[in-house]
C-alpha cells in the first residue's frame, strides 16, 4: 500500500509549480484529479511538441493524474466542483492572482462546510503584502529573489537551465501539504497552505545572502567556477573535454597539487596556502592548472582525480544522461504510458523499500471526464447536456 492512498487531491493548476507538487503526491499514491480548460487544458500542454507531439513540461510533471474538463466560470461549474471538494482532502490551486477567491474556492469560503479540507494556494508572491497582484514567471522570481546576481559570468547574468523557482515552490507546497496532512491526523482539521515562489527561492539563497551579511560584498558572478572557493570548476583536458572539479580543504589541496598536478612544491606556496588566498589569486592558480591539464586527456584526468579521492564529474549533456552509466546500473528508468506511447521516465528520487511509486499514464485532455462525472452523480443525459454547454 502507498502512503497516499485514499487521499484525494483535486487540482485547478497550469504550468510547472502546481504540477510539479501534484506529481509527487501521484507518486505516493494520492488521486490527483487535475481540473483543465475544455478544449486547450492546461496551457503548459502547448509549450512544445517534443516528445512524440506532447509538450516536454507536461509530460514530466503530470503522470498518474486524472483529466476532467470544466470550464470553471460556465454556471454549472460550481455545482461540480462542489462535489469534487466533498470528496476531496486536499485542494492545489495556482490560478491568477485572486481568481480563487472570486470562484470562492479560497480557505475561508471552504473550511466552515468541510473542515478536513487541505488548502494550498501556490502564488508569486503570495496573497498579502504589495506585491501579490502580480504575476510571476519563473525567471522573474529568479530575478526577484537575487539569483540572477549571482549567477552567470561578471558581465551577464544568466538563468538557471531549469524552472528552479516552479520546482522550489512545488516542492515546499508538496511537504506542506504532507505535514498538513499529519497535523490533521492528531488534530482532525485540515489547514490553509501558502507557498510563494519568491518566498521559496529566496530560502535557496541563504548562503549568498549570508554570504552579503550587514552590507559585505555578494559573492561575484563566477560562471560555472565557484564564487569564493578556488579551484572548483570547469577545467579544459588535453582533449578539448571539460572536467568539473572541487576541493573542500587543505588536505585535499596537498594531496590534488602532489597526485594530480604533479606538482608537489605548489602546496607550499604562500599565495596558495588557505581557501581564501587561492580565490583571492585565483587567476594565477587557474593559470597553473590550464597550463597541466593542457598535458592529460579527460579520461586520465578524471582517473587521476579519482584515485586521489578528490571530487570531479563530466559536464554532460542530455543526451549523455538519458544513457548515464550509474542511472542505468541502478535500475532507475522506467516507462510510463502517454496518449503518445510509452515514455521513458525516471523513478522518483529516494527509495523506500514498503512500496513501489506510481507511475502511471499521463493523461489525455479530459479523458477522464465522463466517468468522474458519473461517479459525483451526472448520468450519461446530463453529462451529454453539460458538454454541449461548453461546460465540460
Amino acid at each position: 500500500m502507498r502512503p497516499l492512498e485514499g487521499i484525494t487531491v483535486v487540482a485547478l493548476e497550469h504550468a510547472i509549480a502546481a504540477p510539479f507538487c501534484t506529481r509527487q503526491l501521484a507518486d505516493l499514491g494520492a488521486r490527483v484529479i487535475k481540473v483543465e480548460r475544455p478544449g486547450s487544458g492546461d496551457f503548459a500542454r502547448a509549450y512544445d511538441e517534443r516528445v512524440r507531439g506532447l509538450a516536454s513540461h507536461f509530460v514530466w510533471t503530470n503522470r498518474s493524474k486524472e483529466s476532467l474538463t470544466l470550464d470553471v466560470k460556465h454556471p454549472a461549474a460550481a455545482g461540480i466542483l462542489a462535489s469534487l471538494l466533498e470528496r476531496a482532502d486536499v485542494l492545489v490551486q495556482n490560478l491568477a492572482p485572486g481568481a480563487a477567491v472570486r470562484l470562492g474556492l479560497s480557505y475561508e469560503a471552504l473550511s466552515e462546510q468541510r473542515p478536513r479540507l487541505i488548502v494550498c494556494d501556490i502564488s508569486g508572491y503570495g496573497t498579502s503584502g504589495p506585491y501579490r497582484d502580480k504575476k510571476a514567471y519563473d525567471l522573474l522570481i529568479q530575478s526577484e529573489s537575487g539569483f540572477l546576481s549571482v549567477t552567470g559570468l561578471p558581465d551577464a547574468p544568466a538563468k538557471a537551465g531549469c524552472s528552479i523557482a516552479d520546482i522550489a515552490a512545488g516542492m515546499y507546497a508538496y511537504s506542506n501539504i504532507l505535514a498538513a496532512l499529519l497535523q490533521r491526523g492528531r488534530s482532525g482539521r485540515g489547514a490553509h497552505v501558502e507557498v510563494s515562489m519568491l518566498e521559496s527561492m529566496v530560502e535557496w539563497m541563504g548562503y549568498p545572502l549570508y554570504y552579503a551579511f550587514d552590507g559585505a560584498s555578494p559573492p561575484p558572478r563566477a560562471g560555472a567556477a565557484h564564487a569564493t572557493i578556488t579551484p572548483y570548476g570547469p577545467f579544459t583536458a588535453r582533449d578539448g573535454k571539460t572536467v568539473m572539479l572541487g576541493l573542500q580543504n587543505e588536505r585535499e589541496w596537498e594531496v590534488f597539487c602532489r597526485a594530480v598536478l604533479e606538482k608537489p612544491e605548489l602546496a607550499d606556496d604562500a599565495r596558495f596556502a588557505s581557501s581564501s588566498r587561492r580565490t583571492a589569486n585565483r587567476q594565477e592558480l587557474e593559470a597553473l592548472i590550464v597550463a597541466c591539464f593542457a598535458q592529460i586527456g579527460s579520461e586520465q584526468l578524471i582517473a587521476r582525480l579519482d584515485a586521489a579521492r578528490i571530487a570531479n564529474a563530466r559536464l554532460n549533456d542530455m543526451h549523455e544522461v538519458w544513457e548515464h552509466p550509474q542511472l542505468r546500473a541502478r535500475g532507475r528508468w522506467t516507462e510510463v504510458a502517454t496518449p503518445a506511447g510509452p515514455i521513458p521516465a525516471l523513478l522518483p528520487p529516494g527509495q523506500v523499500d514498503a512500496f513501489a511509486p506510481r507511475m502511471d499514464a499521463v493523461p489525455a485532455l479530459g479523458q477522464h471526464t465522463d466517468a468522474i462525472l458519473g461517479e459525483l452523480g451526472w448520468d450519461a443525459a446530463a453529462i451529454d447536456s453539460l458538454r454541449r454547454a461548453g461546460a465540460i
